[in-house]
């Protein structure tokens, strides 16, 4: 039989408000709902290297990669796509959703090659790009054939100014920053230098070594043989400071070129508009991953510095390095 006393008010309110109350209960907080970075990363992400495995680049990259892997679970997957001096692969990135989850590594030869390109260039960097971090830093050093009668960068910089446009520079091609180090240096010294531009670093190399062309910027691993065998002569490094790997030779700037600094750098970034939220999560463990202790002995091995900067800071080089190059491209005169 039905009772028929009325149910009483408040019972009735609690019975409506059951299914919200639930729901709430079950529903996560405010705060994981609000936060991108917190199932970062939910799937595989995928690192564009926009030049060919083997190199510098792709080194650091992967060792980056497999730290990441360990580190997330989530396999960070490296993505070679070569050409147009690394801009096909930085496109995609630019291209790609701002999730973080399709990433691309910037190195100084991007930097460069705006300079020189202008607004024949594919993308902005300053402006197309989210700067995660620096990963690694990198000196180069100015070598010249053992033939010729230079024993350093004073004699090297005297030589040219009395012989204007004989002292032939080789690169690993036009608008690289092997080939606008060179530059640099004319510009600062005020000499007059002959650029000779190869297809890499190897032919011109060997040529200076031979005797074919007098000097040129390179890496400290690729001109060590040569040395050795007193082929060439190093005569100075490019960054500010001296390499612990070469303690002996002197900067640019002790070797008497007042203000040249030409330190190279390899770094991560992302599509333009990426979470704040995200972008500090891969920074993090970037910055972690290039600091371990193997890692940088890897590094080191390489003659690569480890810095892993800020997210701020590696947007503050990339301005300064566009404006930098953009003034050596113009004192230069190179034809755009």
């Amino acid at each position: 039989m039905r009772d028929p006393r009325p149910i009483p008010l408040v019972v009735r309110t609690a019975a409506r408000m059951l299914p919200a109350l639930l729901a709430l209960s079950l529903a996560p907080p405010a705060a994981a709902q609000q936060d991108p970075a917190a199932a970062f990363p939910a799937k595989p992400l995928r690192l564009i290297v926009p030049f060919l495995a083997g190199g510098a680049p792709d080194i650091v990259a992967r060792i980056v990669a497999k730290k990441l892997t360990e580190s997330w679970g989530a396999p960070v997957i490296i993505d070679n796509r070569t050409g147009a001096t690394g801009n096909i692969g930085m496109k995609l990135v630019v291209m790609s959703a701002p999730d973080g989850y399709t990433l691309g590594e910037l190195i100084i030869s991007h930097s460069v090659n705006a300079a020189v390109l202008g607004s024949k260039m594919p993308y902005d960097i300053l402006r197309d790009l989210t700067p995660i971090t620096q990963l690694v830093g990198i000196s180069y050093v100015l070598v010249a054939n053992a033939e010729l009668p230079v024993k350093s960068v004073t004699d090297l910089v005297a030589h040219a100014g009395a012989n204007p446009g004989a002292v032939r520079y080789g690169s690993s091609g036009t608008g690289g920053v092997i080939h606008l180090a060179g530059e640099l240096l004319g510009v600062q010294a005020k000499v007059k230098m002959t650029h000779v531009p190869y297809k890499g670093n190897a032919g011109a190399i060997t040529d200076v070594a031979g005797g074919r062309i007098e000097m040129m910027f390179t890496s400290v691993t690729l001109s060590k043989s040569f040395i050795a065998k007193g082929q060439l002569r190093a005569l100075a490094v490019t960054s500010q400071a001296r390499l612990p790997s070469v303690p002996d030779l002197p900067t640019m700037q002790e070797a008497g070129v007042p203000g040249y600094d030409v330190t190279g750098w390899y770094g991560v970034a992302g599509p333009a508009g990426m979470p704040a939220a995200i972008v500090e999560k891969l920074n993090r463990e970037m910055v972690r991953a290039v600091k371990l202790p193997d890692t940088r002995q890897q590094l080191d091995k390489a003659g690569l510095l480890p810095v892993g900067s800020t997210p701020a800071q590696f947007a503050a080089l990339l301005r300064a390095e566009d404006e930098k190059w953009r003034n050596v491209v113009q004192a230069a005169g190179i034809a755009r």
